[in-house]
């Protein structure tokens, strides 16, 4: 079944949660955030930033969506997730074989994503390889831009639960 676009843009959709652990390019940063502003998702920013938070770069990516999202920041994983004990988790990678399509996402899920040069730490995907999981790609590619992996994720979650 396919909706209409305009039943669409008058749908409530379920909150969800991404999660960016130490981002470093203030223009994907800004892109998710508009993101966000318009899925009505909550933004997190965790530990040490590439970029300053005034970055003209980020505010420009973001245009004037920055009073419509809910932005966070957290020093560390453990301490967003103390503060969230009902909620799942999801860590994005391209070391796992488990796609976000195998993913039943509920309501206030988080959606982490590591940094754009190196992604989230091993230790944290190999000690949670059952919630570690991936956007499909072709073999031999070796990751998609942030912002677009988070749509594609974000999108799907909210899909789900139309």
């Amino acid at each position: 079944m396919y909706l209409k676009v305009e039943s669409f843009s008058k749908m409530t959709m379920k909150k969800f949660n991404v999660a960016l652990y130490e981002p470093e390019i203030p223009q994907n940063t800004g892109n998710i955030a508009r993101l966000c502003a318009c899925t009505g998702a909550n933004l997190y920013l965790i530990g040490k930033l590439g970029f300053s938070l005034s970055s003209k770069y980020m505010k420009r990516a973001g245009l004037d969506y920055w009073n419509d999202v809910k932005i966070e920041k957290v020093d560390t994983l453990e301490q967003l997730q103390a503060a969230n004990p009902n909620s799942n988790f999801y860590y994005l990678t391209t070391k796992s074989k488990k796609t976000i399509y195998t993913v039943d996402f509920k309501e206030n899920d988080f959606l982490v994503f590591g940094p754009e040069t190196r992604g989230l730490p091993e230790d944290l995907l190999f000690s949670h390889k059952d919630i570690s999981i991936t956007i499909p790609m072709r073999e031999n590619e070796r990751s998609l831009n942030l912002s677009n992996s988070v749509a594609i994720t974000l999108y799907e979650a909210i899909r789900q639960n139309l």
